[in-house]
């Protein structure tokens, strides 16, 4: 079996899927990439099927060895690519030959790229997924980052190894340092003051520094309760708003708990969570809040713009 050989790990890699779905109600948390659409673009790129498995590289990049040739691309943030010591193409896809060496270099924009190889990584099943989920510890190699030595085997490619040289668009604009994030609102909307949902659009927030992929600690506007801090634990959906006694926000992201005892004032839209999965530690993010019909149409937009995307690669 073809494998990939990790010679620099960069500072958060990880294996990643679409996550464990339907298994919340179990205690079994989702976990998956932070920005779904790039991660389903880069798979598009190089012929894979939209749920294999890539890697997550987060703020600085891995550098990587191939056993065998193979299609690669990368989406999401921007990163200097070189292969070999030459620089290689972003966002379309390239064949890396048998004993070269990727390094994912330089870091311009946005917090996450997500680098898909033709026949995706294959490390064992976990609950149906393959994605890391560094809280407990599971899915992908031994439940943690990528280090230095580890061994990532490969699928066969379901498409012949090919290089494309027209960059696709995103449908993803990477936020530079920060971003407007649509939301709506509740569903304990009734938890907090008539004028915490005002409070929460009327200034940015910066994203804390022991923020995760669990979630992003806010610091801003303080958003006060009506009837206490506390709920009894309900399901905890991607891209929460909860707010503990202390008034600041938490964005509840990728690697989320299942369920949660803070109240929920408002929740990103889907077509959203991507954009703020490009956000890091230090950068900012505004909360707007629209109706369920924009929703809608911005998620009904992104689909189609992703659909075309495979339509165009054979994917």
């Amino acid at each position: 079996m073809a494998r990939l050989h990790v010679i620099k790990a960069g500072m958060l890699t990880t294996v990643q899927d679409r996550g464990r779905w339907g298994l919340q109600s179990r205690g079994v948390p989702v976990a998956g990439p932070m920005d779904p659409c790039s991660h389903r673009l880069a798979n598009a790129l190089v012929g894979n099927d939209a749920g294999a498995a890539t890697l997550e590289v987060t703020l600085v990049g891995p550098e990587l060895e191939f056993d065998d040739e193979r299609a690669v691309a990368v989406a999401g943030a921007e990163f200097e690519l070189a292969v070999d010591g030459r620089p290689a193409p972003v966002g379309v896809s390239f064949v890396v030959a048998a004993g070269s060496r990727l390094r994912v270099g330089h870091r311009s924009r946005g917090a996450r790229a997500y680098l898909a190889i033709s026949g995706g990584v294959t490390v064992p099943m976990v609950f149906g997924s393959r994605a890391t989920h560094l809280v407990s510890v599971m899915g992908g190699i031994e439940g943690r980052a990528l280090k230095p030595g580890d061994e990532l085997p490969l699928g066969v490619p379901m498409r012949p190894r090919r290089s494309s040289r027209i960059p696709l668009p995103s449908p993803i604009v990477l936020p530079d340092g920060h971003a407007t994030i649509r939301v709506l609102p509740g569903p304990q909307q009734e938890y907090f003051s008539s004028g915490a949902l005002d409070a929460l659009q009327s200034a940015r927030y910066k994203i804390a520094t022991s923020s995760d992929r669990m979630g992003f600690r806010l610091e801003g506007p303080r958003l006060t309760h009506a009837r206490g801090a506390d709920i009894i634990s309900d399901a905890t959906p991607l891209g929460v708003l909860q707010v503990p006694a202390s008034g600041q926000p938490i964005l509840l992201m990728a690697d989320r708990q299942t369920t949660g005892g803070y109240p929920t004032i408002a929740t990103a839209i889907s077509a959203d969570i991507g954009l703020a999965g490009q956000l890091g530690p230090g950068e900012t993010i505004s909360f707007v809040v629209c109706s369920h019909q924009e929703a809608m149409a911005a998620l009904i937009a992104q689909e189609r713009a992703l659909m075309a995307v495979e339509a165009s690669t054979g994917s």
